[in-house]
């Protein structure tokens, strides 16, 4: 049965990659975008309208509460991580398919610092328990923007870098200061 499993995995992975090299959907949009929204709306749905997405942001908010309310959650924590991971397949495979090649170092040490910038600044907080999936999206349409835009005006890398990284710093510290406020509160 897991080998059935993998070999599901294995053969959509080569599938996608196969696909998406050079694929457009009939309207003339790329396959890339086309999986970016379906995965946003799946885990849109699993997040928001599930027992599982409700059981996620209980374990994110306070997991010693989530364990006492009969959570599992080392449970839930290794199917997030298991998301997690799906997720990052997916886009691995979609730059390489992007690409045409796989090398270990393309994305330079940008790619992690971008993801993490883009959570933050759609509104998912570093401390957990708080977020959506279209808010992270959005955030990452903010920070390519950004990028794209100094890249497009001219900007020195190091420039582009030090911008994401001020927009990443002034969206941690947003997202301090509104949890010290939500202490405070009692909420």
């Amino acid at each position: 049965m897991v080998a059935a499993k993998l070999a599901g995995i294995a053969v959509a992975a080569f599938g996608t990659v196969a696909v998406a090299n050079h694929a457009q959907v009939p309207h003339g949009l790329p396959l890339a975008g086309v999986l970016v929204v379906f995965f946003l709306v799946i885990l849109t749905f699993l997040a928001k309208r599930t027992t599982f997405g409700r059981h996620v942001y209980a374990v994110g908010g306070n997991a010693e509460a989530a364990r006492r309310a009969g959570i599992n959650v080392p449970r839930i924590r290794i199917l997030v991580f298991m998301i997690s991971s799906a997720m990052a397949a997916v886009g691995g495979i979609i730059l390489a398919a992007n690409v045409n090649s796989v090398d270990l170092n393309f994305g330079g040490g940008t790619l992690l610092l971008n993801a993490i910038a883009a959570a933050v600044i759609g509104g998912v907080s570093l401390f957990g328990g708080r977020g959506e999936v279209r808010a992270a999206f959005l955030g990452a349409l903010v920070i390519a923007t950004v990028s794209n835009g100094l890249n497009t005006a001219g900007y020195a890398t190091g420039i582009i870098y030090m911008v994401t990284g001020v927009i990443l710093l002034f969206a941690v510290t947003l997202d301090t200061i509104a949890r010290r406020l939500q202490l405070r509160s009692g909420r």
